[in-house]
């Protein structure tokens, strides 16, 4: 498969995934781009589609946006992506990765089995702030932002809508800080911009249609669908990590 049918079909894929879960975009999109695609192309590029089908989906669901809720979130990822930056020279990145791929395997698994999710109730804006601030740092270490508030959205109990708005709203603005840092070092180069054009607007109509299917799922199965998506997410970690250790 040659790199322009591996974008256009990644972006196909990840696109639908992303419309329908709220995530999930780089790790559906990396299971066929790491394969025909240079690193340096596929890093950005999966930051790129997401950022598109985050705008794309969350336009449906921006009746649910409550800027109120979602601020805390922002703030702490604003604050934990430059202290993520800073911090990452000091840590083993295969360490990194495979603590955090065991934890999601292993708490969205023993999730999974539990019929009645446990809900926190306390702790209010601080401890949303304090999810966007690991989101932020896990952001800053190794560019995965979601994985924290996602999960703390789920455990929060909130109505699918409103999970979704918060934890896609986060997202969008920590791509947004991650595309302006990949500008400013250069990393936007003429390749990455000419695959961005050619997956947005497969993305925009595959995360539309993923949307749709969205509207039509019960809460249970939403959230079911969310904590397999971040135990794949795991899975794909430990997977690239562990083997280098050997």
């Amino acid at each position: 498969m040659d790199a322009t049918a591996a974008i256009l079909t990644g972006a196909l894929l990840a696109g639908f995934v992303q419309g329908l879960s709220g995530f999930g975009f780089a790790l559906t999109a990396m299971t066929i781009w790491s394969w025909a695609l240079a690193p340096e192309l596929a890093g950005p590029l999966a930051v790129c589609g997401s950022f598109v089908g985050q705008l794309a989906s969350i336009a449906s669901l921006r009746a649910g946006l409550d800027w109120r809720r979602l601020l805390p979130f922002i703030a702490g990822g604003l604050i934990g992506v430059p202290i993520g930056a800073a911090l990452l020279p000091h840590i083993a990145p295969l360490m990194y990765q495979t603590l955090i791929g065991a934890f999601l395997v292993v708490w969205c698994s023993a999730m999974l089995v539990i019929r009645r999710l446990p809900h926190v109730r306390r702790g209010g804006r601080l401890a949303d702030a304090a999810s966007g601030l690991a989101g932020g740092l896990m952001g800053g270490l190794g560019g995965m932002s979601g994985p924290a508030p996602t999960l703390w959205c789920t455990l929060r109990g909130w109505d699918k809508d409103t999970q979704r708005t918060v934890f896609q709203a986060f997202n969008i603005s920590m791509h947004t800080l991650t595309l302006g840092i990949y500008a400013a070092s250069g990393l936007m180069t003429p390749a990455v911009l000419h695959g961005w054009a050619l997956l947005t607007p497969i993305v925009l109509v595959t995360a539309v249609l993923g949307t749709q299917l969205y509207r039509r799922l019960s809460e249970t199965v939403f959230r079911r669908m969310v904590l397999a998506l971040l135990a794949l997410s795991g899975v794909a970690l430990l997977a690239t990590a562990v083997p280098k250790f050997f």
